[in-house]
């Protein structure tokens, strides 16, 4: 696929792949992407994952047609974007790996070896210049690997981002909810954590003029920059991007289930845009992509062992680990007995920053009944404050 005149695009579609990093289910597979810009010097940025090094290989044969390429561009460590480095070494044994020296470290760790003495070092600032196209490097620490750089092409104005601006899906799949669906989700699992650094990151790019993003994963994008830019200096602020209501829940009988729907309902009813998962069956990743969506959270879970429900802890470390800030928490609690997981929950969630909990949290002893339903009114009435 030709992106620019001189730069080609050779990456390859994974429709093997269940579990991105062993934890994010990716029903539309991954892409891992791969260019090469063809000059008086030929630049290769970036190998694919092992399972695919034949097609790798072979993809970039027929760019170079019959050239031998001068430096293989490493942004990433990570193996799906590295793995073929050695072959593509014993392949083409007089070029040069160009990465940072962090990057060299991991692999030596990796894949036993530095690559020395064929290797170039570079850093924040340095310049490689392929004939017309030269390359500028920045650094781009822990977005999302601690050793990352990216570069930008100045002569077509292309930015390889490295995995910033990826998304989940294979490139050969048409995405019917669009880009930044699942672009929300990778963000927030992949990078969520770090939005200071993508905040530094995009501080680096202002007043970059770039036409192009090629990114490690997803599709190449050309069109309406602003709009991914925008998103991701949202995201990395950790300000809300919509209105509305991400309610998570645990049930164990049902009875929890049919106080979260009454709510839901009652919300709905007002008008306001209400996203609702069960965390024993519903992909917990989409859970915290909603909740860093939206600028409201409902957690209600059952009293148990003395805490909240395993799946609820699991989905509120996974909210710390990832920085969840400024957003307004309400708590719904079900305990026939010593009811305790508002309190669990409230103490977990209070190491949080700019977190506001409403007033009027809710507990329920056993089933749903018209008691509980008022108070679940009031708590929606507080909501839509």
């Amino acid at each position: 696929m030709e992106i620019t005149k001189d730069i080609k695009y050779i990456g390859v579609n994974d429709h093997t792949i269940d579990l991105f990093e062993g934890q994010y289910i990716v029903p539309n597979g991954m892409a891992y992407n791969s260019y090469v810009i063809l000059d008086d010097k030929i630049a290769v940025l970036d190998t694919v994952d092992m399972d695919f090094k034949n097609e790798w290989l072979n993809n970039l044969d027929k760019v170079l047609n019959g050239r031998n390429p001068d430096y293989l561009i490493v942004h990433h460590m990570e193996p799906d974007h590295s793995s073929v480095i050695k072959d593509f070494v014993d392949k083409y044994n007089n070029a040069i790996v160009v990465s940072s020296a962090m990057a060299f470290n991991m692999m030596k760790n990796m894949y036993g070896q530095d690559f020395s003495p064929n290797k170039l070092v570079v850093k924040e600032g340095d310049e490689l210049s392929l004939g017309k196209h030269t390359l500028r490097f920045v650094a781009a620490p822990n977005v999302h690997w601690p050793e990352v750089m990216i570069s930008y092409d100045a002569y077509d104005k292309v930015l390889f981002s490295a995995d910033a601006f990826g998304k989940f899906g294979a490139n050969d799949i048409v995405d019917e909810e669009g880009w930044a669906c699942e672009a929300r989700r990778y963000y927030f699992g992949i990078v969520g954590r770090f939005g200071a650094n993508v905040q530094a990151l995009l501080k680096k790019l202002e007043g970059v003029e770039v036409n192009t993003i090629c990114s490690l994963h997803g599709p190449i994008l050309n069109d309406n920059l602003s709009y991914y830019l925008g998103l991701y200096d949202t995201w990395s602020k950790y300000i809300p991007e919509s209105s509305g209501v991400t309610v998570c829940y645990t049930s164990v009988y049902g009875n929890t289930k049919k106080a979260v729907l009454y709510l839901a309902d009652t919300l709905k009813a007002k008008g306001v845009e209400v996203c609702v998962f069960d965390l024993a069956r519903d992909d917990m990743a989409e859970a915290v992509e909603s909740a860093f969506e939206l600028d409201r959270l409902v957690l209600a879970t059952t009293t148990y062992n003395g805490g909240m429900f395993p799946y609820m802890e699991t989905f509120i470390n996974t909210l710390k680990e990832h920085n969840y800030q400024n957003r307004k928490i309400a708590l719904i609690e079900n305990g026939m007995w010593a009811p305790m997981a508002n309190k669990t929950m409230k103490a977990e969630l209070e190491e949080l920053k700019d977190i506001t909990f409403t007033q009027s949290n809710v507990t329920i002893k056993g089933a749903l009944n018209d008691e509980y339903k008022a108070k679940l009114d009031i708590l929606a009435d507080e909501l839509l404050k």
